[in-house]
Parts: structure tokens; C-alpha cells; sequence
């Protein structure tokens, strides 16, 4: 009995003690917590510059909760605590998404609150806009634990593949406009809509994407929009018809124009402070992969027209339609990769959906800590600030009405809220901003624009100069009795006679004749290109599997002549484009020289600032562009053109993270919607201007390009910097 008590007064001991360490560890715990949360209150005060006499108890706990850089070792989360079998507490066990009224206990209320049905409107977006300035500290802290890694990495190449897309949209018109003007008859006067319809239909889609961005989120926006793209553009390799052509070209440029101010300002809520100017410069890079994208597949692919196949007369699928093809993959690649990003958390918490936001950004901490080798690295983030909601009155008829009412009504609502968060743009304190931005985005986009899309005409403008002063010009000339078989180019025939000549096999290529007479002759499988016969006359002539079409023979008379098996419609020949290869090349070295000035924007941009990069960028490429005026060769032209666009995109890319960083999260997209449309119209404007001039004179659209870049470049200067600053 004696041994019994004493195993038994032993196992009590035991237990006693046992129970006694675990109290130990615990008291332990929360020391080392609290000397934890001591240290850390010095950073938490600095980040926190906005509210510095505001209680933190409101937000984190004692018991290793959030406050400021994430504790390795000792950090615990309620989130993810857990219990053994003794009770004992572990960190490492999912619990579920912490609850927003968890950290609400112990709070003392001073009074009284004011139910929000009793509150007006002004008193609420009060109290709304003080939530969101709280929130913005807040997210940047979470941004900063969560770490710049793998996530933002694979979300900068999924988002890199839109921008491609858009900076391929850009180019291939002018690129296919050349061999779709021959293959599917394109009018001289419409082949500057179609490089015009483009621009209209991302001038139309930037603002109503970036609207919708704000309403129903980042990434649905940004799937709906490229998939439009890559419907439309892949639809349009395959339409025949001018009018259709131009018509899917219109809505794939309507799609395509939500890429960038959806692109940029879903990336950003992803960044902390001082990754953002940066990673948004190198984001930028891929427009210009875009553009070297679409110059290297034309230069590959539409001089090849083996590679075409057709279906009778009636449809025709030459090597410029595999070009377009090809040019939707960049957007079709977005797409999918698309589907496994999330949506942006900042946007979930404006949006008042918490436990969304905070698993994401779970996710991404865990993401990127498990690629740096930490996986047991805590998210100690409990709860996150979020904006107080403020409902919208809808008026649905949802018991009478027929289902098209309940949509119309519901697109309605949509488009209705997009314009009122546009209205919100020009509120104080944004207002001011949004001017500015305005001026700057015009003249940019005037200046750029207006000489690099049509910079291609202006190549083949001086190599037609140049063309016609080797033009031959024969007068009076009698020619009998001749067989020709060989090819005629760069002449001119006037008051000539031709009598029982044969054309068999041949091509006539920029020949004009005029006041001619044509006698007995044979015109047998014969190809034409910029060819005319103007005022002549025909006598007793037969044509045979002849491409000379009406429009071919202004005022020309026939008498007893003969038509069989004519070509109908439109012969396309990369033979015959003599300037093809030269405009891709050229367009090549223009976005090649785009990589120096991407380099050091995304260097220099968060250390000499955003204002002074886009002041100085405009303003050297408005005095690079002055001396455009004086190139009197193409190579000096484009040596100049390349110095150019190196200047300009600098400009671009702090003008791009400037837009991002001025807009507040619930009018950010459309902000920058509004702006990019504003870009588009100020392309077709300068695309409409120097088009025009620039058979006319090339001094007044460079003078005009030059002057308005220089005068938006000061405009910037005057911009707010932003670069010390949270994502608002």
C-alpha cells in the first residue's frame, strides 16, 4: 500500500509540474510577444505618418498580432492557431478566416453611435473617404510582409502578355494595310480608316473598360476585354469585305483598349511603395516586345504569299491573313493565363469583401515566402480596415418586368454608375490632377502618334520621290509588229501608236499611258500594278486573262474589242511592293530603339522621380522631333526616328505610374480610362493631320509635334510627386 501512494503521490508531482511549464511557456510567450511588439512600435509609428496619434488596439492584438514587418519566430496569427490534445497552443493549423468582430472585444464604447439610416450622404463618403486613407496605410504595411517574389513575378508576365497584345494591336494595320489595300480592294480614301478604326474602337473601349474595372473588378474586366480582342482579331484574318473587315478590326480595337488602364492599375495594388515605379517601368517593356513582335512575324510571314490558299475566285487566304493570325496569340495567351490570377485584394476591400481580400493576400504571402525557403513564416494579419459601404437605390422591376427590361435596366445601372465614377474625377481634390494629366496624355500621344504610325508613308514618300526622278517618259513614240514579254516599269507614254503588238506574260508596273492608240493588239495574261490608260483608244484589240480592270481606263474608248476570261477583283503581288521589306525593317529599329530608354526609366524612376523624367523626356523628344525637319534621307530620317522613340517612352512610363499613383483606388481604372481614351483621340487626330500633310510638306506636322510635346512636358513638371507616397 505504502508503494502504491508513493507511485501515486510520484505521478501527481509529475502531473503538477508538468502543468506548471506549460503555464511557464506560456507567461514566456507573451513576454517575448510584448517585447516583440515594443521594438517593432518605432517602425510602426514612422509607416503609420498619417496617423500618428491614432491607437493601434484597434486594429492588432497583443498576442503577436500585425504591426508592422512579420515576426519569424515568435509572430502567431488567431488565424492560424491550433491546440493539442493537452490544450497546448501551435501555430500552423488553419482555424478559418478571422472574423472582423474579433478584435473588437475589450473596446470601450465613449458613447452612443449614430445609426447609419439617420447619417446623409455627405456624412457617410466622410466617413468612407477617412476608412480609405486608414485602409491605404494599412495595405501598404500588409504589402511590404507579404513581399515582393514569386506571385508579383508570375502576375508581371500574365499582365505583360495583355500589354503585348495591345502593343501589337498598334502596329499590325499599318503593317497588313499595304496587302489588304490590293487583296480586298481597298479605295485610296478608305485606307486611312481603316488605320483610324483602330484607334476609335480603343478610344471607345479604354474609357468603358477602366469604368467597368471599378465596378465589377480588375480581372473580370480584363478577361472580358481580351477576349472581345482575340475574338474579333482572329474573325477578321478570315472576312473577304471591306465593310466587315473594317467592322471586326473596330471591336477588336474595343476590346484591346481596356488592356492598358486595367493592366497598370491592377498591377500596382499588388506592389508596395517602393517596388511600384520600378516594376511598372519594366511592366512597360512589353509593349514594346509587342511591337517587335508584330514586325518581326510581318517581315517573316507577308512577303511568303506561298504560303495563301484559296477557294475559288470567290474567297482568298494570302499570307497578310496568317500575319493577323498570329498576331492574336500574345492576347489569346493573356487569356488563359489569366484564369488562374486572383482578383486585386485592394479592390475587395473598397469593395467591403474582407475575407476574399485576406485570403488572397495569405496567398500571396505564402507564395512568396515559400519561395524564398521560409514556409513557416506566419501571416500575422488579422483584420483589415475596411471602407465603410454605401448602398446604392436601384430601381428594378423585378415582378412585371420581362427579362430584357431586367437587362436593360441592369446595363443601364452599370453604365450609369461608370459615368458618375467619372464625374468623380473631377471632384476635389482630384480635379486639379485630372486637368494636368489631361494636357499631358494629349500632347504625348499627339506628338508620338502622329509621327510613328504614319511614319511608314513618309518612307514611302521619299522613295517615291526618288522613284520618279528615274522615270522614263516616251513621246510620239510609233511602235509596230513588237512582242512584248518581259516586264515594262517607271514609264510614260504619251500621243503614242501601237499597232498588232502582243503583251503576253508580262507586267506592266507603274506605267501610265496617255492619248494612245492601240491597234490589232493582244493582251494576254498580263499583270498590272499602278498602272493607267488615260484618254486612250482601243481599235480591234482582244484581252485574255488580263487584270485591267475599268477604273484602269479613265475616259478611254473600245471599239470592236474583245474580253475573255478577264482577272476579277484585286492582284496581290509582294513582287510588286517594292517598299514592303524596307517599312518592316525600319518599324523594327524604331521599337528596338524603345530598349535603352526602358532600361533606364525602370532604373531611374524612384531615384531622380516621376516629374522630372517625364518633363525632361518630353522635352528632349520635342527637340529631337524639331530636327526631324532637317533629315533629307531616309537614313538620316530614321536615325532620327529612333533617337525618337528612345526619348519618348520614357515619358510614357512615368506618365503611366504618375496616372496610377494620383487616382484613388474606387476611380483609378477609370481615371486612367479616361485618360488612355483621351491618348486614342489624340492619335487619330495627329494620324488624320499629318496624314494629309505629308504628301504636302513635311515642316508643319514636325514644327506642330515638336511644340505641343515641349508644352506638355512643362505641364508635367507641375504634376504633385508621388513618389513618397501610398497607393491612395
Amino acid at each position: 500500500m505504502d508503494g502504491a501512494y508513493k507511485m501515486e503521490d510520484r505521478t501527481s508531482l509529475v502531473k503538477g509540474a508538468q502543468d506548471i511549464a506549460k503555464e511557464v511557456k506560456k507567461q514566456t510567450a507573451k513576454k517575448v510577444n510584448k517585447t516583440v511588439d515594443k521594438a517593432q512600435e518605432g517602425y510602426t509609428q514612422r509607416s503609420y505618418n498619417r496617423f500618428q496619434g491614432e491607437e493601434d488596439a484597434e486594429y492588432y492584438t497583443e498576442g503577436g498580432n500585425y504591426a508592422g514587418e512579420a515576426n519569424e519566430d515568435e509572430g502567431s496569427s488567431d488565424a492560424t492557431e491550433g491546440h493539442d490534445e493537452d490544450d497546448e497552443v501551435y501555430e500552423g493549423e488553419y482555424q478559418g478566416i478571422p472574423s472582423t468582430a474579433q478584435n473588437k472585444d475589450g473596446v470601450a464604447a465613449l458613447g452612443p453611435t449614430k445609426r447609419d439610416d439617420y447619417k446623409d450622404r455627405n456624412e457617410l463618403e466622410t466617413e468612407r473617404k477617412a476608412d480609405e486613407e486608414e485602409l491605404a496605410q494599412q495595405y501598404e504595411l500588409i504589402i511590404q510582409e507579404c513581399g515582393h517574389g514569386r506571385f508579383q513575378w508570375a502576375l508581371f508576365f500574365v499582365l505583360g502578355m495583355a500589354l503585348m497584345a495591345d502593343g501589337v494591336e498598334v502596329f499590325v494595320v499599318g503593317f497588313v494595310l499595304p496587302s489588304a489595300e490590293t487583296d480586298i480592294c481597298i479605295p485610296n480614301s478608305g485606307s486611312g480608316w481603316l488605320g483610324s478604326i483602330v484607334y476609335l474602337g480603343m478610344m471607345v473601349g479604354a474609357f468603358f473598360w477602366g469604368g467597368l474595372a471599378d465596378k465589377v473588378g480588375r480581372r473580370q474586366s480584363l478577361l472580358i476585354c481580351m477576349s472581345v480582342n482575340g475574338f474579333f482579331a482572329f474573325l477578321s484574318s478570315f472576312v473577304q469585305g471591306y465593310g466587315f473587315f473594317l467592322f471586326c478590326r473596330l471591336l477588336s480595337g474595343f476590346g484591346i483598349g481596356g488592356a492598358v488602364p486595367v493592366v497598370f492599375s491592377y498591377f500596382s495594388e499588388f506592389l508596395a511603395r517602393e517596388k511600384r515605379g520600378e516594376h511598372l517601368s519594366w511592366l512597360c517593356m512589353f509593349w514594346m516586345i509587342g511591337g517587335i513582335y508584330a514586325s518581326a512575324m510581318a517581315w517573316a510571314i507577308i512577303p511568303h504569299y506561298g504560303w495563301s490558299f484559296s477557294m475559288g475566285s470567290a474567297y482568298q487566304f494570302h499570307s497578310w491573313r496568317v500575319f493577323v493570325v498570329m498576331c492574336a496569340l500574345p492576347c489569346v495567351s493573356a487569356v488563359v493565363a489569366l484564369t488562374f490570377m486572383p482578383e486585386s485584394p485592394r479592390f475587395l476591400l473598397e469593395a467591403g469583401k474582407h475575407d476574399e481580400a485576406w485570403m488572397i493576400l495569405k496567398q500571396i504571402h505564402d507564395t512568396n515566402m515559400r519561395a524564398r525557403g521560409q514556409p513557416e513564416k506566419v501571416f500575422t494579419v488579422n483584420r483589415i480596415k475596411t471602407p465603410k459601404q454605401i448602398d446604392e437605390l436601384i430601381e428594378i422591376e423585378n415582378d412585371t418586368g420581362t427579362w430584357y427590361k431586367r437587362c436593360y435596366v441592369r446595363v443601364r445601372t452599370e453604365l450609369d454608375g461608370i459615368w458618375l465614377t467619372f464625374m468623380r474625377c473631377f471632384n476635389y481634390p482630384v480635379k486639379d490632377n485630372t486637368t494636368k494629366l489631361a494636357a499631358v496624355w494629349f500632347t504625348l500621344s499627339f506628338g508620338y502618334y502622329g509621327l510613328s504610325v504614319w511614319f511608314p508613308d513618309v518612307i514611302k514618300h521619299l522613295q517615291a520621290e526618288e522613284y520618279a526622278t528615274r522615270r522614263k517618259t516616251f513621246e510620239f513614240e510609233k511602235v509596230k509588229d513588237i512582242n512584248f514579254n518581259f516586264t515594262l516599269e517607271n514609264q510614260v507614254y504619251s500621243n503614242g501608236i501601237f499597232i498588232n503588238d502582243r503583251f503576253t506574260m508580262m507586267k506592266f508596273k507603274s506605267v501610265t499611258f496617255e492619248d494612245t492608240l492601240f491597234k490589232n493588239c493582244y493582251f494576254e495574261d498580263v499583270t498590272t500594278l499602278s498602272t493607267y490608260f488615260r484618254n486612250c483608244t482601243f481599235m480591234d484589240t482582244k484581252f485574255f486573262n488580263a487584270d485591267l480592270e475599268p477604273y484602269k481606263y479613265s475616259d478611254s474608248r473600245f471599239i470592236n474589242c474583245t474580253f475573255d476570261h478577264n482577272k476579277t477583283g484585286c492582284q496581290i503581288s509582294f513582287d510588286d511592293d517594292y517598299s514592303a521589306y524596307w517599312i518592316y525593317f525600319v518599324n523594327f529599329l524604331g521599337t528596338l530603339a524603345v530598349l535603352p530608354g526602358n532600361i533606364v526609366s525602370a532604373l531611374l524612376m524612384d531615384r531622380i522621380g516621376r516629374l522630372t523624367m517625364l518633363g525632361g523626356s518630353m522635352i528632349l523628344s520635342g527637340i529631337s522631333c524639331f530636327f526631324l525637319w532637317f533629315g533629307t534621307s531616309e537614313s538620316m530620317m530614321i536615325g532620327m526616328l529612333c533617337l525618337y522613340n528612345g526619348l519618348t517612352i520614357s515619358a510614357w512610363n512615368s506618365l503611366d505610374v504618375i496616372t496610377v499613383e494620383l487616382y484613388p483606388t474606387d476611380r483609378r481604372a477609370t481615371g486612367f480610362g479616361f485618360l488612355n481614351a483621351l491618348c486614342k483621340a489624340a492619335a487619330v487626330l495627329g494620324n488624320l493631320i499629318f496624314g494629309s500633310l505629308v504628301v504636302i510638306t513635311k515642316a508643319i506636322p514636325i514644327l506642330l509635334a515638336s511644340t505641343v510635346l515641349v508644352c506638355g512636358g512643362l505641364v508635367g513638371l507641375r504634376l504633385p510627386d508621388t513618389r513618397t507616397q501610398v497607393l491612395m
